[in-house]
């Protein structure tokens, strides 16, 4: 159950998420996520060499690291937006299914009418023939 709520959870968000649809919105996150990865980069190794981690150093590495991970967040939220575009509902899937079938049976049903027309144009030809025999035969 949990997986079914969160999974509804990132459906919420997708919907109501700047990033939904654009190709704008996309390119965005990506330079929020690269301004927010770059600036911890440097935070990350003064701190490392320092070996005391001080106060303003964490609160800036803290910062960025929330900063990239909404924009890691609203980049991952684009990406399964796209990907549930792609993925069509039963409900697509059916009614395109429908209209294949309804398309088959429209051209079906043109040859059918075209091959009922040509027997019945076979049937007039042999009709004539057989009252051109007949006429032959009372002749002789």
């Amino acid at each position: 159950m949990g997986d079914q709520q969160q999974q509804q959870a990132v459906d919420q968000q997708v919907a109501s998420s700047p990033a939904y649809c654009a190709k704008d919105d996309m390119i965005s996150s990506v330079m929020a996520l690269e301004a927010a990865l770059l600036p911890c980069l440097p935070a990350r190794e003064l701190q490392a060499i320092d070996r005391s981690p001080h106060p303003s150093h964490q609160i800036d590495v803290d910062r960025y690291a929330r900063d990239f991970m909404e924009a890691a967040k609203k980049l991952q939220l684009h990406f399964v937006s796209l990907q549930r575009e792609d993925k069509p509902t039963k409900v697509e899937m059916l009614r395109k299914d429908i209209a294949l079938m309804e398309e088959e049976l429209d051209r079906k049903n043109e040859l059918i009418k075209k091959q009922e027309s040509l027997i019945l144009e076979w049937k007039k030809e042999l009709k004539e023939q057989m009252d051109k025999h007949k006429t032959e035969l009372e002749r002789v």
